[in-house]
């Protein structure tokens, strides 16, 4: 089992930044390809961002391409997502996931483990 917990979400202006975080405990992190995912109201949840297990590659959706960049720290068990000149349409309910393979990434049903998620609001 692995346990995700996400945090740094919030409320900010267009334009802004916002860096998000997902801490793991249980299994050996590093073992794990780490995905972001984010749901808006009334729509479904779809994919963000996700870096493999060591870190040397990432993949972004076209959406967020230049603007978020997900990095890993294994020595303490984080993801990361730092999210520059954020756009109104990128307002939603973040949530960390993670999964073992790294042969679709950006498949929502690939991924075994979910956080709880984390609110972003950006106004316009």
């Amino acid at each position: 089992q692995v346990q995700l917990v996400e945090s740094g979400g919030g409320l900010v202006q267009a334009g802004g930044s916002l860096r998000l975080s997902c801490t793991a405990s249980g299994r050996t992190f590093s073992n794990y390809v780490l995905g972001w995912f984010r749901q808006a109201p009334g729509k479904e949840r779809e994919f963000v961002a996700a870096i493999s297990t060591s870190g040397p590659s990432t993949t972004y959706a076209d959406s967020v391409k230049g603007r978020f960049t997900i990095s890993r720290d294994n020595a303490k068990n984080t993801v990361y997502l730092q999210m520059n000149s954020l756009k109104p349409e990128d307002t939603a309910v973040y949530y960390c996931a993670a999964t073992t393979r790294w042969l679709t990434p950006s498949a929502r049903n690939q991924y075994n483990y979910w956080g709880q998620g984390t609110q972003v609001t950006v106004s316009s």
